[in-house]
């Protein structure tokens, strides 16, 4: 089905995306719910399955807005992902199936020993750290011995 938005608004302070579509379905989806069902092959994957368990997005934001022809919008977040297309029918999905989508995802956090809001283990590793572990000395070419 070809599903057409009437109404788009974009609540920067709040980082919520309203959108209204000609059937009257309505929905307001924020930005973290966006990111973690993002259209993209990266989240969706290629071969259909369950999509990729996205972590650590409550603070994401919706950074650009890029309006692609006159069926989709293009969203760009502030920890650099841009690779999906919003269509008309996949916002209208989302409007539709939010409710059920997002319990399905505090669920899959449930079962992996996570809780939504808590803090995540950061997913970067200081070099500092690394080094201390192997027991190996950092190289100080720059330093001045003056």
């Amino acid at each position: 089905m070809q599903h057409s938005a009437t109404e788009l608004k974009f609540n920067k302070t709040e980082q919520t995306l309203f959108v209204r579509f000609a059937d009257d379905v309505q929905g307001t989806l924020s930005s973290e719910f966006l990111r973690v069902f993002s259209p993209s092959a990266e989240v969706r994957g290629h071969g259909g399955g369950e999509p990729m368990l996205v972590l650590g997005k409550e603070q994401v934001r919706i950074v650009a807005l890029e309006p692609v022809g006159r069926y989709a919008v293009k969203l760009v977040f502030d920890d650099g992902h841009d690779s999906g297309l919003y269509d008309w029918d996949t916002l209208h999905e989302l409007c539709v199936t939010h409710d059920s989508l997002w319990q399905n995802y505090l669920e899959r956090l449930t079962a992996v020993g996570l809780e939504h809001g808590a803090p995540q283990k950061p997913a970067t590793v200081k070099i500092t750290d690394v080094l201390a572990e192997s027991g190996a000395k950092p190289n100080n070419a720059s330093r001045s011995d003056s």
